[in-house]
């Protein structure tokens, strides 16, 4: 595994060759993270598998992250690795579901489905993507599920008819109203009532 100094050096070069897309860089956990900008992310990773002190050929993952009190609320992180120096590198790029993320199928042939599983779970487009539909979901599903704010429970179940046999789907029918979480604590002030708390109420009264 390389050094902190050896990786603090190679950052030091990504970022003086692509000083127009890369916005910083810094050493965690072993590793040499990128944040880069979004619309520059083609230019950067081909240079990333082009340049000599680089040769980040192998694409291991393409995943994605949701934090939804930001303005761009998704991270697109690409994980690549380099056999020729032992080396690996992780470069982020932030991301909303409205303004797409050029696609790297171009540069690497294994980002195709990667982005695939992006937009399948988080909703993020990408540009330029020769086949961009879903690849874990079912046809027709509605919203993406690694979403902070997508209901645990869905929106349809599926289950086997015996009468009419073959699978079916229907939409989920809850009796409690937990479908979208407010991302609320109850012990921070919460405006509501939940479940059970009137009767406390009643019995304070009483």
């Amino acid at each position: 595994m390389a050094d902190e100094q050896s990786l603090r050096e190679l950052g030091e070069h990504i970022a003086a060759q692509q000083s127009n897309a890369v916005q910083r860089t810094e050493v965690a956990h072993g590793e040499l993270m990128i944040i880069a900008g979004a619309d520059q992310v083609v230019g950067l990773m081909t240079f990333l598998r082009d340049d000599q002190q680089c040769l980040f050929k192998i694409l291991i993952d393409i995943c994605g992250a949701d934090y939804p009190e930001r303005a761009k609320r998704f991270e697109i992180v690409y994980n690549l690795l380099s056999l020729r120096h032992n080396q690996r590198v992780r470069v982020k790029v932030e991301a909303t579901d409205e303004v797409p993320v050029p696609s790297v199928s171009g540069v690497f042939n294994a980002a195709g489905w990667f982005e695939r599983e992006a937009w399948d779970l988080y909703g993020v487009m990408f540009s330029d993507h020769p086949d961009l539909r879903r690849i874990l979901t079912d046809y027709g599903f509605e919203g993406h599920p690694l979403r902070k704010d997508f209901p645990l429970t869905g929106f349809v179940e599926m289950r086997y008819d015996d009468e009419q046999k073959r699978v079916v789907y229907e939409p989920v029918k809850l009796t409690q109203e937990f479908r979208r979480f407010d991302f609320m604590s109850p012990w921070e002030g919460a405006k509501y009532i939940l479940p059970g708390d009137e009767k406390a109420e009643g019995q304070e009264s009483a």
